[in-house]
């Protein structure tokens, strides 16, 4: 399967609000190599050459469902500075504890299957521990993420229960920051 954005749904199709179901693992051949071409799909859509060339929205991160296959697959590629990037492709991850301090980005959240934008704060925890399978390394880990990470984290895994990033915003004011938040630039 090619991902591109041909093949990316959007939050007018359904299929974007169901639940995934958990993989087994070890993988099978089907669900590895679906999962190491979402993780490349995430890292060259950062590439403005090949995201042209390839037809790819940029992207931090994705989850299967967004294909239309509801299966708890995830892809995340954050670059934090020059040196590191924050990247994991999971399977079955799961949140395993948060903190009570949320976080939003001040630009607000974008998604690949939600083409326009929907403005608002959309408030996570600031910082989580997630657990899951990385095809990456080929092992169970336990990942620490705060701010920007967790946010993404947060934001793919919430694929996996149908949420959209925008079902978070304030409907009422769509800017109210809560007593426990801070806003990241």
């Amino acid at each position: 399967m090619e991902i591109n954005m041909e093949t990316v749904i959007h939050d007018d199709d359904p299929r974007i609000r169901q639940h995934s179901a958990d993989v087994n693992i070890p993988l099978s051949k089907e669900d590895a190599e679906l999962l190491f071409k979402m993780h490349q799909y995430v890292a060259e859509s950062q590439d403005e050459q090949i995201a042209e060339v390839k037809n790819l929205q940029p992207a931090v991160g994705i989850a299967a469902i967004q294909l239309g296959i509801p299966k708890k697959m995830i892809a995340v590629v954050v670059p934090i500075d020059e040196d590191h990037i924050f990247e994991f492709a999971l399977a079955n991850p799961k949140i395993i504890s948060r903190s009570r301090e949320l976080a939003a980005l001040q630009t607000g959240e974008g998604c690949l299957s939600v083409p326009e934008t929907k403005e608002g704060y959309v408030f996570r925890s600031n910082r989580i521990k997630v657990r899951g399978y990385d095809l990456l390394t080929d092992q169970e880990v336990t990942i620490k993420a705060e701010g920007y990470p967790a946010i993404v984290l947060q934001h793919e895994i919430d694929h996996l229960s149908g949420k959209l990033y925008y079902d978070h915003i304030n409907q009422k004011n769509p800017y109210q920051i809560p007593d426990n938040a801070v806003v990241l630039e």
